[in-house]
């Protein structure tokens, strides 16, 4: 079957956004290793531009675009992440960003948006008030839209993410990544597909928004529900991105708002760096499912570490 995302394509985008991202490092630790029994190489997405991997698709998606598609702005909705990315990207490019976020998202991803000097609009923490807010803000203002996932020029930017990886890191068994809309699940499987046939990609989802998982056994994009402390991951997967993971993504590890705590804490105590709830959630999975693992060479991309400090304490109250 004849991809969408070529090769060509993702090699495309990693140079057109070289300039306005970091090539993240790559960083290990032993006493993780002995704990989780493999050999673990996390990609640093937390240390990103904007603290998250969304800096590369909507990077690539607005380099993208002619310059009259530009004119009136770009517009999304986005709990956080790739709304700070936009507005980032906005900013470069000199143009007007409007974010439409719902109320809950974490105060620290909507200062990052306002940083930028995208305009938020606030909505109800629900898909359906979200693209209404949205379609009311670009009927308003004209501005083009950038999904946070569901776009083809996302996705191939976010696969750059796994295409460093594997120039950095040979011969990975396994690479692992957080799906949420499968922006970047679908893009690192097309990477791996491309440049490391030999790596096998699985997601971590969380428990409580398990859509990613009863989608791919039922063959048909499932809705998401909204319970798990991985805000970042509460959506339902994109039209654009499903049959790309139903082709190259074999299997979906679930994990527990404990077991990503848990995961979270480990980064943070051994590794001295910060992740968010949604990063650690791979991580979780490998701890999960040790003997699938036992031995193997396994990447993992830290998607992220905007974390609200205001509520650090139900993370690491016990």
């Amino acid at each position: 079957m004849d991809q969408l995302i070529s090769k060509k394509d993702i090699e495309a985008a990693h140079e057109r956004i070289r300039p306005y991202i970091h090539r993240t490092p790559v960083m290990t630790s032993q006493s993780i290793n002995d704990y989780a029994g493999c050999s673990l190489f996390f990609k640093c997405e937390n240390f990103q531009n904007v603290g998250a991997f969304k800096a590369r698709g909507a990077m690539n998606a607005a380099l993208s675009l002619t310059p009259d598609q530009l004119r009136k702005g770009l517009a999304t909705h986005s709990s956080g992440n790739h709304a700070q990315a936009l507005a980032r990207a906005g900013k470069i490019l000199g143009v007007k960003t409007y974010i439409v976020m719902p109320r809950t998202a974490p105060e620290i991803k909507k200062r990052g948006v306002k940083s930028y000097g995208g305009e938020i609009f606030e909505c109800e923490p629900t898909l359906a008030d979200r693209e209404k807010t949205l379609a009311a803000v670009i009927e308003k203002t004209g501005a083009c839209e950038i999904h946070p996932f569901n776009n083809y020029e996302v996705m191939t930017g976010q696969a750059t993410a796994a295409k460093e990886l594997f120039e950095d890191v040979e011969k990975l068994d396994y690479l692992l990544v957080p799906v949420g809309g499968g922006g970047m699940l679908s893009g690192t499987a097309l990477a791996a597909y491309y440049f490391s046939p030999q790596t096998n990609v699985i997601a971590g989802e969380p428990a409580g928004s398990d859509d990613a998982y009863r989608s791919l056994k039922s063959g048909k994009i499932e809705q998401a529900q909204s319970q798990s402390i991985a805000d970042g991951l509460l959506t339902s997967l994109g039209d654009k991105a499903f049959p790309i993971i139903k082709q190259f993504v074999k299997e979906v590890i679930t994990v527990t708002d404990e077991e990503i705590i848990f995961a979270m804490r480990m980064i943070w105590e051994r590794m001295k760096i910060i992740v968010e709830p949604s990063c650690a959630v791979p991580f979780a999975a490998v701890l999960k499912s040790k003997d699938k693992f036992q031995g193997k060479r396994v990447g993992i991309i830290l998607s992220g570490g905007n974390v609200d400090l205001n509520k650090m304490g139900k993370f690491f109250s016990t």
